[in-house]
């Protein structure tokens, strides 16, 4: 690709993307999407809409510059331990390695974290023979905090499947939460030096209003539902994600990486589409929201497109919130 994007367009037109995770690397911005694959296959709450099986990764040299397509990095065939479904995506950099963290369903179609390990941001990857073990669910993010240690942030429900898990073991028939009880957060796990496994036990984030109490699972515009994502500004830690069938990004902040996260407010407005998820990174002095939603398809939930708009903060910390087709 050869044309310079602009903010609040698709930045990928000749395939179909969504589920953006930018990161710097290099003094470049990479974007690390899922593949979205055209067909008139019908929409579910399962997911089997979504049937991604391999990873482009793309790159621009600054914000306005053409996006490059570095090619196929990662496909499902590759992957043993992995039958179907590679959705979101995230990748790290360390100790001279590059990291594509991703979901798949296992051979039992129970969702699994893999990773594959490259020496270049735009792979290609090798993938680990097995997921990480006491892995599940979707939606995988890693932070790297102040002091070089890593966590990653899992969870999504319906098709993600965090719900099935609220025994410790994987249960398809487990009911829904207590819609008057406390939402299910996503997952947090502080990560082993080389990112193939967990260096504990994972635990359920807190997501709390502002007197300190539980957001209820109820409570549909506010509670998580998958998309987890934290990044840090002024010393404090961001959770940002989605609310699912409200189609908002919300986001919930905390002076600790495991929180509890005091929710805050909405940064994008529902977008066209039924899915959002999102990242957000610096690059130079600014900040950016990546994102996707299905302008290009015109609305076909599995036919997404990645965008990016500028995030900007108020004074207090607090983020501005953004309607997705506003130019402002």
């Amino acid at each position: 690709m050869s044309k310079p994007v602009k903010q609040n367009e698709p930045i990928v037109t000749h395939m179909f993307t969504a589920d953006p995770s930018a990161h710097v690397f290099n003094d470049k911005i990479y974007i690390y999407p899922s593949h979205d694959l055209d067909h008139d296959g019908e929409d579910n709450d399962n997911g089997d809409q979504y049937r991604m099986e391999d990873y482009h990764v793309f790159s621009m040299d600054d914000i306005d510059a053409p996006v490059i397509d570095h090619g196929e990095a990662l496909h499902i065939r590759d992957v043993k331990w992995a039958s179907k479904q590679m959705w979101a995506p995230d990748a790290a950099y360390r100790n001279g390695k590059y990291y594509l963290i991703f979901p798949a369903r296992d051979h039992d179609g129970i969702f699994r974290i893999g990773v594959a390990i490259g020496d270049k941001p735009e792979g290609p990857f090798i993938p680990e023979d097995n997921y990480i073990e006491g892995s599940y669910s979707i939606d995988p993010a890693l932070f790297t905090d102040d002091d070089n240690k890593a966590y990653m942030y899992i969870g999504g429900l319906w098709g993600g499947q965090l719900e099935k898990w609220q025994t410790g073991q994987f249960d398809p028939n487990t009911p829904d939460p207590d819609p008057e009880g406390p939402s299910l957060g996503p997952i947090v796990a502080e990560m082993s030096d080389d990112l193939k496994s967990f260096k504990e036990k994972p635990r359920m984030i807190s997501i709390v209003d502002e007197n300190g109490e539980p957001i209820k699972a109820k409570d549909t515009e506010r509670r998580f539902f998958e998309a987890p994502w934290v990044h840090k500004y002024n010393g404090k830690y961001y959770l940002s994600y989605s609310t699912g069938d409200t189609h908002y990004l919300a986001y919930a902040i905390s002076d600790n990486p495991y929180g509890p996260f005091e929710y805050k407010g909405h940064i994008l407005e529902p977008v066209i589409g039924w899915t959002t998820h999102q990242s957000i990174v610096q690059f130079k002095d600014k900040w950016y929201l990546f994102y996707h939603d299905a302008s290009l398809s015109e609305g076909v939930n599995h036919k997404r497109c990645v965008k990016f708009r500028e995030l900007k903060y108020n004074p207090d910390g607090t983020i501005i919130k953004m309607h997705p087709y506003d130019n402002d």
